[in-house]
C-alpha cells in the first residue's frame, strides 16, 4: 500500500524536473497519464514517478513510502519502506521501467484500495499534507503542501 507521496506540477513549479522544460528525460511526463516516470538520482538510487496529467502537460507524483506485507487492514503492522531509492530498491524497479504503462496490469502496476480485500473492517485512514522533501531550491515552490503522508 502507498503511505507516502509527492506532487510535481508544471513548468512553473521550480522542484519539478518539468522547471527547464521538455527534455529526453522528461519526455514520458509530457506523455499520456498512468505512466511511470523512473530516473535515478545520486548515480545510484532510482526513484518511480506516475504521470499524472493530461497529455502535454507535465505533471507526476513520486512514491515516497509504501507498506507491504498482507494485512491492508493492519498495515500498521507490515514491514514500511520510506524513501524512494529503498522502495525501488525493494521492489526491484530501475530504469527498464521508464515509460511503462502502470494501467496495463502487468509487471508493476497501482491498485485501487477497492481491489484489496478488506474483508469487512473498514479502514480508518488519516492522510497529512505537509511540504515536499528536499527542494529547498526551489523558491517559493518548496512551501507548497504537494507532500502527503497516512499517519501513523
Amino acid at each position: 500500500m502507498i503511505t507516502e507521496t509527492e506532487a510535481y506540477r508544471g513548468e512553473d513549479d521550480l522542484a519539478s524536473h518539468a522547471s527547464r522544460g521538455r527534455t529526453p528525460r522528461t519526455e514520458v511526463m509530457y506523455g499520456e497519464p498512468g505512466h511511470a516516470y523512473v530516473y535515478i538520482i545520486y548515480g545510484m538510487y532510482f526513484c518511480l514517478n506516475v504521470v499524472t496529467e493530461k497529455k502535454d502537460y507535465p505533471a507526476a507524483v513520486l512514491i515516497r513510502g509504501v507498506a507491504v506485507g498482507d494485512s491492508i487492514s493492519n498495515w500498521r503492522s507490515n514491514l514500511h519502506i520510506d524513501g524512494p531509492g529503498k522502495l525501488c530498491r525493494f521492489l526491484k524497479i530501475d530504469k527498464k521501467l521508464n515509460q511503462w504503462d502502470l494501467t496495463r496490469g502487468e509487471k508493476l502496476w497501482i491498485a485501487s484500495p477497492r481491489m484489496v480485500r478488506l474483508g469487512r473492517k473498514k479502514l480508518n485512514l488519516k492522510i497529512i499534507k505537509s511540504k515536499r522533501i528536499g527542494v529547498d531550491y526551489a523558491k517559493h515552490c518548496k512551501k507548497y503542501l504537494w507532500r502527503f503522508y497516512l499517519k501513523t
